[in-house]
């Protein structure tokens, strides 16, 4: 068995999307569609929050970092999926494979800190308001987003050093749309109930205690808005982070059914479909959902827009 380990194989086949035969293309125009969407719309907001002085705040400084965020966890997954649906050849090297694993889930790691980052901020600002600016100062941003980076790429090492460390056999089909552990775990031919076990222990670290953390800020925050005499000022106070809360329960809701949990795989359909939610739709509602309920951003959106046009239009004396 040893003799077919990892080292021993030169590629993996991702089957990604099975059976799509004739609508293949309108699959591959549809997530081109929505992976140009995704990079538009954070992009935009991205650059606008950094350009428009008017949203140097805190609460946009970690929208911002989460927007730049998306481009980069799209950009591990959509391309190759992208190509696999054009091509024949649906291969990726052990390399690539183990490559892909890791910054998908350190950036999906990133991704949990830092709503988490947020929701602390939004608790600060409603339960705290009297020492917010002085608590949450652009160093403590800056340095808070630079450490959600960082603990987020920092934990999936140990789980990527025991996958790659697993003998593998000769079958080497991925049964999955792009390259993740429990699919990986699913091809070795020994036992991984270490690896299973190494998994839920930090997966489970990671997503139950970041949203358990982010469940008890907003459970002070509701506590404090139903505080609130008028209903004007409730209706203020909740709508700067309800959008954060959409966010949070949709991608929240589909990785803990996907990672939290001792079993390998549920069910390949299921696991596509997940996969699909926090991979392509999560990412692709974050600016939507984000400038439809922020008035202040589109402004700002509008006010860049504008400028831009202004400046691209010739003066005439």
């Amino acid at each position: 068995m040893d003799q077919h380990n990892f080292s021993s194989l030169s590629e993996f086949v991702l089957l990604g999307f099975p059976n799509v035969g004739h609508i293949r293309g309108c699959l591959f125009v549809l997530l081109l569609l929505a992976y140009l969407f995704t990079i538009g719309g954070n992009m935009l907001i991205f650059l606008v929050i950094r350009l428009d002085s008017a949203l140097h705040k805190p609460m946009y400084h970690f929208v911002s970092v989460l927007s730049f965020l998306e481009l980069w966890y799209t950009a591990t997954t959509i391309p190759k999926m992208l190509a696999n649906l054009l091509s024949e050849k649906k291969t990726i090297s052990f390399a690539g494979c183990l490559l892909q694993t890791y910054f998908f889930h350190s950036l999906g790691a990133s991704e949990c800190y830092l709503l988490t980052a947020m929701a602390y901020d939004r608790y600060l600002a409603i339960c705290r308001p009297l020492h917010y600016p002085s608590i949450m100062t652009t160093s403590l941003c800056a340095k808070m987003a630079a450490g959600c980076w960082t603990c987020g790429f920092l934990c999936p090492i140990s789980e990527v050093i025991l996958v790659s460390q697993l003998p593998f056999c000769n079958y080497n089909e991925i049964p999955h749309i792009f390259c993740d552990f429990p699919p990986l775990l699913s091809l070795a031919c020994k036992d991984t109930s270490t690896n299973v076990l190494v998994d839920f222990a930090v997966n489970a670290f990671i997503i139950l205690i970041t949203f358990l953390f982010i469940m008890t800020s907003y459970g002070r925050i509701i506590g404090a808005v139903l505080k609130i005499k008028t209903a004007a000022g409730r209706r203020k106070a909740f709508s700067t982070c309800a959008s954060h809360l959409i966010v949070v329960l949709i991608f929240f809701g589909s990785i803990i059914f996907m990672y939290v949990r001792l079993k390998k795989s549920y069910s390949l359909t299921l696991d596509r479909t997940l996969a699909v939610v926090y991979s392509v739709l999560t990412p692709l509602a974050n600016p939507i959902i984000y400038s439809l309920r922020n008035k202040e951003l589109i402004q700002a959106i509008k006010r860049t827009i504008f400028k831009k046009g202004e400046k691209a239009s010739p003066t005439h004396h």
